[in-house]
């Protein structure tokens, strides 16, 4: 038989696609949600839309843990799929129950969020992280 074939790219540069792709979505997703929630709270509460009924406080908390805890573990490379998925969710819910009658133009950075934290779920966050061991070449 023939000899195998891989289309899996070397280590590093798929590294630091994922590193790239961590870094870029969880710093734009803080900075443009996350941190002014967090710096108008008061604020926040008044306007934040309650899908579900949870009361604006408990909307709030969840989108802050979402939008601006959740990116900077991602960030580090800390339980990343695990913190994806409150962003993924939170993400859902913003683009299909508060914004239904959004076009794709009108919710694109949402859907590119979207698109962003689900392929780093899937993917995990490559070996550029904090707390990942060296690898030795053998």
């Amino acid at each position: 038989m023939g000899a195998r074939t891989s289309l899996r790219l070397p280590t590093p540069p798929l590294d630091f696609g994922l590193l790239f792709l961590r870094i870029a979505g969880s710093f734009m997703l803080f900075y443009v949600h996350g941190l002014p929630k967090l710096m108008h709270y008061a604020h926040e509460l008044t306007v934040i839309e309650d899908p579900f009924g949870f009361g604006p406080a408990l909307s709030l908390w969840a989108a802050i843990f979402a939008e601006a805890l959740c990116p900077l573990l991602i960030a580090a490379g800390v339980f990343t799929r695990l913190a994806c998925l409150p962003v993924i969710g939170v993400l859902l819910v913003a683009m299909l129950a508060v914004h239904p009658d959004w076009s794709i133009a009108e919710g694109q950075f949402g859907w590119l969020l979207l698109v962003i934290f689900t392929s780093i779920a899937l993917c995990g966050p490559g070996n550029w992280r904090l707390g990942a061991q060296a690898r030795t070449a053998d």
